[in-house]
């Protein structure tokens, strides 16, 4: 902030205000010292000043004179270009919760002056609550008191003490006297303020917004704050009811609720939409409102999820869309720019004789006088300035309106007409579903909200499901889907408001059975793909782990279960659909997942031990390790995958822990072990996890769940059978300290990279490889996993050839292979052909998850994903990928 301004432009400013200006003319006469102050020490030090000089045991007298000081010194600030506008604003905020606290603490003195002023809270919403505050605005605060604490006086119940303090602050900061009124205070945000109290009950409250407001109230909170009175109680309602105003489930109600106020406001302004002399620069086409509407239609829907989003104040959530590439940054631009103009315009209207306006006069020397005190020549050179920002604000802000009228036919036959241009083959039983929908007697469907949500929806599902290979098929599995829902009505706005996710979902119920039971189970997982990161990879493991760990501050560890699983939901939703719309190569998707499960494994792991610990503390010296095996090890998994894992602690066995509960430390880790495994694959009220697999660790069921690294490493020298050393080509430590993870690694590096009897070894691995195909015979020739010349074959290939060689050790199985062709012991012709399979098998997981032939609707999807032309290529691919494979694998096992 500048504190000294040229005496020039300080002159001719106050000169404006002396022509242009009476409200403030007349404070400059009254207070000559403030007007030296901004002048002289700026802004800040003015205010401050001026406030403390202003005191009085009239506290209605005091707000009132100290409001003209305040009114004066920013006027000079903004009209001298002192202060910015975000600076303006926040000091007539400031002075708004000083104002309104004030009046609280005073009204509660007055009646109970030995009682602490406790147990009532003012909480600000709109401008006041985003501190955005303009030059001559009401307050709209919501009122809150707790019964509990609130002082009353004797035989005077909470309730009513509270009304009549509620009332007193009104009163304090409204009545008018020659020094004019503190604030108009409008609290009418309040639920039902025809027949609720002034001041609410917190419990009532909390019930009202977590269960029956209306979408348009809970937006309202996207600016609150706990402004005045008892803040920590304030703060406490704010954060109770923050999952019901910022919802991970895309909240498309109050987002469509928005734009419909704005239609509304459109309308009954009339007069004042087109710029001009009697433009209304708050609720104009192109206007304050539209900034404000456009920034919290964004918020809205990616606030949920993206916490950074939750800026009160409209220039910076602008700013935090636009880093976040919710919206493009020259539109941020030219709406902050636009914004900042209205604002400043804004509150030249006002300074004129301090009324609540926003409306461009009408009458040309009224106009004219706004614009000279702005520092322009006339109203018409104010209306072209305004000009290009309302074109453009209102261009932007029209383009948000994609709310279609279309409806489909209801009678008969023109609905049958309609399905059977949209590519229904069979429009007659297509109409016949649509009709049951339409019918409403499933529960998602019984209220009237329900079916208009449903009608206003149709016309875009149809377009989606008639581009589907079976648009029969994929209406008949969506009307299941929301048979199943308790309420589709969310749904049904969401896929109006974004139609490409109509075209995923209506893929998802077509080709992938196991994403649409996910789907079935939890349909907000379709928020995700509301933009487009949602088919992105997902980023690397330590962002992940930050987002399963912060991204929603979770109270409890059962919190952090419930929450863990919901983020691992959704990003293996959104991988899944990367695979269904052939976005995505199936094995870059194969290490997304590995590296979602990871994050996942780390952080629940970290908060079991973390509670754990505080029941039976720590083992001196110990901590627990986890090594991956199989396909997390190699970091590549399906959709379908388990987690293969083994447990091992450190430090001596005999020790124990030093919590109020001690534990020697086998049992200690063996516990924590079972705790880690609970916490990875127990159903919540968030649905499953991950089936965790130990049997790969050291005497497999017949042996503890978690062992110490000297016997881990003992049992690999002295007893592991040669199947156990080639799961162990693929072990990667992934959890526990840099020094323990290391001296792990060394003993897996230890026991591969012994000698072996070539005889013995081949005759294992043969041996193994027939007990694989005797107890887990491929399922049809599409088993890509368990069929002669498939995946298993390929990996007992590469693990032989390792044993034997005790080269090209890499748990990544496509790494060891170039190892293994660097060394002269591969095909190279085996990467490619082991590769194919990978992506069939990474695809039909989701496809044909009983790893059958997929059903022929699929097939080119599956072609398509698989880097093939089409489904009788991809045949002719894998056969020959199959014999390459079988071919390779019957050389090396066959070699003495």
């Amino acid at each position: 902030m500048v504190t000294h301004v040229d005496k020039h432009i300080f002159s001719n400013a106050l000169e404006r205000i002396r022509e242009f200006s009476p409200f403030l003319s007349g404070l400059s006469g009254r207070f000559p010292a403030i007007v030296a102050a901004v002048r002289d020490e700026g802004l800040d030090r003015a205010i401050r000043d001026g406030l403390a000089a202003e005191q009085s045991d009239d506290i209605g007298k005091m707000l009132r004179r100290q409001r003209q000081i305040v009114s004066l010194a920013t006027a000079l600030a903004d009209l001298t270009g002192i202060a910015t506008l975000e600076e303006v604003v926040a000091h007539l905020s400031a002075f708004a919760d000083h104002a309104l606290d004030t009046a609280v603490r005073a009204a509660i003195v007055e009646r109970t002056p030995d009682a602490a002023p406790r147990g009532f809270a003012a909480l600000a919403l709109g401008k006041h609550g985003s501190r955005e505050l303009n030059y001559s605005s009401d307050i709209d605060p919501i009122l809150i008191f707790d019964p509990a604490t609130l002082p009353h006086r004797p035989r005077e119940e909470p309730v009513e003490a509270a009304v009549r303090i509620a009332r007193r602050v009104v009163e304090l900061l409204q009545s008018r006297d020659e020094h004019g009124y503190v604030f108009r205070v409008d609290l009418r945000l309040r639920p039902s303020p025809e027949v609720s109290p002034l001041a609410l009950p917190i419990d009532a409250a909390l019930s009202y917004y977590e269960s029956a407001a209306l979408p348009w109230e809970r937006a309202a909170f996207i600016r609150a704050r706990a402004a005045a009175g008892d803040t920590a109680l304030g703060q406490d309602f704010l954060d109770a009811i923050r999952p019901f105003v910022w919802r991970r489930s895309v909240d498309f109600g109050a987002v469509r609720e928005i734009r419909q106020i704005s239609r509304r406001i459109r309308d009954h302004y009339s007069q004042g939409q087109v710029l001009g002399p009697g433009y209304d620069l708050k609720r104009g086409r192109g206007g304050i409102r539209e900034v404000e509407f456009f920034t919290q239609i964004h918020q809205l829907i990616h606030g949920g999820r993206e916490p950074q989003l939750r800026a009160p104040a409209t220039l910076d959530a602008l700013r935090a869309l636009s880093e976040a590439g919710r919206i493009e940054p020259a539109v941020a631009a030219d709406l902050a720019e636009a914004y900042r103009l209205y604002r400043t315009v804004e509150h030249r209207l006002q300074m004129v004789d301090d009324q609540q306006t926003h409306r461009l006069p009408k009458q040309i020397e009224a106009l004219d006088n706004v614009a000279r005190l702005h520092g322009l020549d006339d109203g018409r050179a104010l209306v072209e300035l305004l000009r290009p920002h309302v074109d453009r604000v209102g261009s932007v802000y029209d383009g948000l309106d994609n709310d279609g009228e279309a409806r489909l036919p209801v009678q008969p036959d023109q609905l049958e007409t309609a399905l059977q241009q949209a590519g229904f083959a069979d429009p007659r039983a297509a109409r016949l579903r649509i009709e049951v929908m339409r019918d409403g007697k499933s529960r998602s469907l019984r209220t009237p909200v329900a079916q208009e949500a449903l009608e206003a929806m149709l016309p875009t599902l149809i377009a989606a499901l008639g581009k589907a290979p079976e648009p029969q098929d994929a209406l008949n599995r969506f009307e299941d889907l929301v048979a199943g829902l308790p309420s589709a009505i969310n749904l049904f706005r969401l896929l109006q408001a974004r139609p490409a996710l109509a075209r995923a979902l209506i893929d998802v119920l077509s080709h992938a059975p196991t994403l649409s039971q996910a789907l079935g189970r939890r349909p907000a997982l379709l928020d995700g793909l509301i933009d487009a990161t949602a088919l992105a990879a997902p980023p690397a493991q330590e962002e992940l782990i930050v987002e399963f760990r912060d991204g929603e501050r979770s109270d409890s560890y059962e919190q952090l279960l419930d929450s863990v699983r919901q983020r691992v939901g959704e990003r293996r939703f959104a991988l899944g659909v990367q695979l269904i719309e052939a976005v995505s190569d199936p094995l870059d998707v194969a290490q997304g997942y590995a590296r979602v499960a990871e994050a996942a494994l780390a952080v629940l792991t970290d908060a079991t031990v973390a509670e754990f610990e505080e029941n039976h503390g720590r083992v001196p010296g110990g901590e627990l390790l986890i090594v991956a095996l199989g396909r997390l090890g190699g970091g590549a998994l399906t959709h379908a995958s388990d987690l293969d894992i083994v447990y091992l602690f450190s430090g001596g066995f005999m020790a124990e822990s030093d919590g109020p509960r001690p534990l020697g430390a086998t049992t200690y880790f063996n516990r924590l072990a079972q705790r880690v495994s609970a916490a990875m694959s127990v159903p919540t009220a968030a649905g499953p996890l991950y089936e965790v697999d130990t049997r790969l660790r050291p005497s497999g069921t017949q042996g503890p769940l978690a062992v110490s690294v000297e016997g881990f490493a003992q049992y690999q020298r002295e007893s592991a059978w040669t199947w156990e050393h080639m799961a162990l080509t693929r072990a990667r430590t992934i959890f526990g300290s840099p020094p323990a993870r290391a001296e792990v690694d060394a003993i897996i590096a230890e026991a591969l990279g012994r000698e072996r009897d070539p005889t013995v070894l081949l005759a294992d691995v043969v041996k193994m490889r027939s007990e694989v195909a005797r107890h887990k015979p491929p399922s049809s020739p599409f088993d890509v996993k368990l069929i002669d010349g498939g995946l298993v074959d390929a990996e007992f290939t590469v693990h032989l050839l390792q044993l034997r060689h005790r080269v090209g050790f890499d748990p990544r199985l496509r790494t060891a292979m170039r190892l293994l062709v660097d060394q002269g012991l591969l095909d190279p012709a085996l990467i490619p052909a082991h590769e194919l399979l990978t992506r069939m098998l990474v695809t039909l997981r989701l496809v044909s998850p009983a790893s059958t032939a997929p059903p022929e609707a699929s097939r080119a999807l599956v072609a398509r994903t698989c880097g093939q032309e089409d489904w009788p290529s991809l045949v002719k691919a894998y056969e020959t990928a199959r014999g390459l494979i079988g071919g390779e694998w019957r050389r090396v096992s066959s070699a003495g």
